[in-house]
């Protein structure tokens, strides 16, 4: 007797297929992690009607509805069928999905499950804070799992670095492995039990600091992690599922992961095919040796759904600005002894850069200090010339597009320089927002109006905008409020307490900073008419907000929370009535 079993499925799939196609929102929710929904998006045309739809497209740039099919844009179009009582009945108003273009997921995620100590004011607050989560967390601080936390500042501690005996708050703490991360992640502070490991005295390293007892900072750090208990597969995977929800909430489709280490990427290859992988993640290689040449130990990837590229590698000239880490051509205003801390010396430098590049990736430089950037500046120079011999710096730097990650303090020279070639700018709005309490003393009044945190003056070059998460908080609202006022996010103030905004020649439009979280990273990450924009043939990834964007006051872009936010075609966050997450 015949099996009929596939002819009642399609039977149901093409009736799914017609509601959803007639009225799709009440409907999709609920669905959208079933496999019928997902036979359905291969097969049929669903189309979303908005208010408004923001494409970022220059040949429809406003729209009402878009079909999706296979996960990505079909049709693009303003809706000239429906009745106007039939278009009042829509709500919510779409912009792209938005990109962070600098994070660290895992690290993301990992923060989450760790002690929050950003915003703590003194050296009390923080152990206050270690005690309430030492009280919820018994199983935190044995040799197999570290107590572990980010956020502190020494700024905060009456401009005095902590030491390992300020974590020995009480008889219980005497005996706990504590490691907490600065808030820029470039230094971090152990415990007596962790300086225990290690040799005593601890031996200098170039390019790291070690600038008080329990203090290890940039290269310095490599003494307490090789004894740093490797998180489970289990728990590494729960952090990236947790941080992938929390950007969701934010808006967020897609982040450039700068700093991925070869066996982090095979599990972001294995996990990128799960219905838990929400958020697209352009990585960039890093070496588990930092800044050296290790082709052998990764791949190039692309994955057919889109999830996640990898095509880009990530080298370090510095530290940061924060720590006096950032390398200076001139010695720091507040600390005449010093000029900061070369991760790699230029020949290395250059050398590494030629090679990754030579081998087929983009190479992305972090660089913050002024000495720095010009140092990437000239790897990336020489390294396009022996790439394109027979064309222009700008030409040969269009296929390759070579990146500096903060492009934070770039001396005038060094700037016409980039504007010359066309390097990718990589800035964190909120960095400058951050910052600005203490970046005129680190660098005096003239270094910091000539050099610091540019933004306006950069625009030609396309800037991609990011938050460093969990650096700073992984809200592209508060970024594109930074970048829009100069003020904090947090206060709405700048650093003279008032409403000019810091430095405000260097604002941008409201038009400028959502580009730098959307059709920009894209383009840096080779991802142009794919991610960033509606329209046809893109991945169907947007988010929904209750207001328009342009029609908001500016105090208002600072407390924006999205309604909803979709990655191809499948609504992975809802504000209204919280969804469970999807794993």
């Amino acid at each position: 007797m015949p099996s009929f079993g596939w002819l009642i499925t399609l039977s149901v799939v093409v009736l799914l297929g017609s509601v959803i196609y007639q009225n799709p929102q009440p409907l999709i929710a609920p669905i959208t992690n079933s496999l019928a929904y997902k036979v359905f998006q291969q097969l049929f045309e669903s189309t979303h009607c908005y208010v408004t739809v923001k494409t970022n497209s220059a040949g429809l740039p406003q729209a009402e509805c878009f079909s999706v099919v296979d996960g990505k844009f079909k049709r693009v179009f303003i809706d000239e069928t429906s009745y106007d009582i039939v278009k009042e009945r829509r709500k919510g108003h779409v912009i792209p999905g938005l990109w962070d273009g600098h994070g660290h997921l895992s690290q993301f995620g990992e923060s989450l499950d760790s002690v929050d100590l950003f915003g703590t004011k003194s050296m009390a607050d923080v152990q206050k804070r270690l005690i309430k989560y030492k009280a919820g967390h018994e199983e935190v601080g044995t040799s197999e799992q570290w107590l572990t936390g980010v956020g502190w500042d020494q700024a905060n501690f009456e401009g005095r670095w902590p030491v390992a005996k300020d974590l020995e708050i009480d008889q219980q703490f005497k005996d706990l492995y504590v490691l907490l991360w600065r808030v820029d992640m470039h230094c971090f502070w152990v415990s007596e039990k962790v300086l225990s490991l290690l040799p005593d005295p601890l031996p200098q390293v170039p390019g790291g600091e070690i600038p008080a007892q329990g203090i290890l900072c940039d290269l310095a750090m490599d003494h307490a992690m090789k004894y740093y208990p490797k998180p489970s597969k289990e728990r590494r995977t729960k952090w990236i599922q947790n941080a992938m929800f929390e950007l969701n909430k934010h808006g967020i489709v897609g982040m450039h992961d700068a700093g991925v280490l070869p066996s982090e990427l095979k599990l972001f290859e294995e996990l990128s095919t799960s219905d838990a992988w929400t958020v697209r993640v352009y990585a960039m290689a890093e070496c588990e040796t930092r800044n050296t040449f290790c082709e052998k130990d990764v791949t190039k990837i692309s994955t057919p759904n889109g999830n996640l590229h990898m095509q880009s590698v990530k080298l370090f000239a510095d530290g940061a600005l924060g720590s006096w880490g950032s390398a200076m051509i001139e010695p720091y205003s507040d600390k005449k002894s010093s000029s900061g801390t070369l991760l790699v010396n230029a020949t290395t430098l250059s050398k590494i850069t030629h090679d990754w590049a030579h081998a087929g990736y983009q190479v992305n430089i972090h660089a913050i200090g002024d000495l720095a950037a010009r140092l990437a500046i000239d790897a990336f120079e020489e390294t396009l010339k022996s790439l394109c011999p027979g064309s222009t710096l700008r030409e040969c730097q269009a296929k390759h597009r070579f990146r500096i990650e903060h492009a934070q303090i770039i001396h005038p020279d060094d700037q016409q320089r980039m504007n010359e070639i066309g390097i990718i700018p990589s800035i964190q709005p909120t960095h400058a927002t951050s910052d600005m309490a203490y970046a005129e003393t680190r660098l005096g009044k003239r270094r910091t109006a000539e050099e610091a945190y540019r933004m306006r003056s950069i625009l030609s070059l396309n800037p991609v905008f990011g938050s460093d998460f969990p650096v700073e908080p992984a809200d592209v609202f508060e970024g594109i409020y930074a970048a829009v006022t100069r003020r904090s996010p947090r206060t709405g103030l700048d650093a003279d307490g008032g409403k000019k905004g810091w430095y405000d020649e260097e604002t941008v439009t409201l038009e400028d900073a959502l580009n730098g979280f959307t059709v920009n990273p894209a383009y840096a990450a080779f991802l142009e008419g794919m991610a960033g924009s509606i329209e046809e043939g893109a991945y169907a990834d947007w988010i929904v907000l209750d207001e328009p964007l342009e029609t908001l006051d500016t105090e208002s872009l600072r407390s924006i929370k999205v309604k909803e936010t979709w990655v191809g075609g499948r609504l992975v966050y809802r504000r209204a009535g919280p969804m469970e997450a999807p794993w």
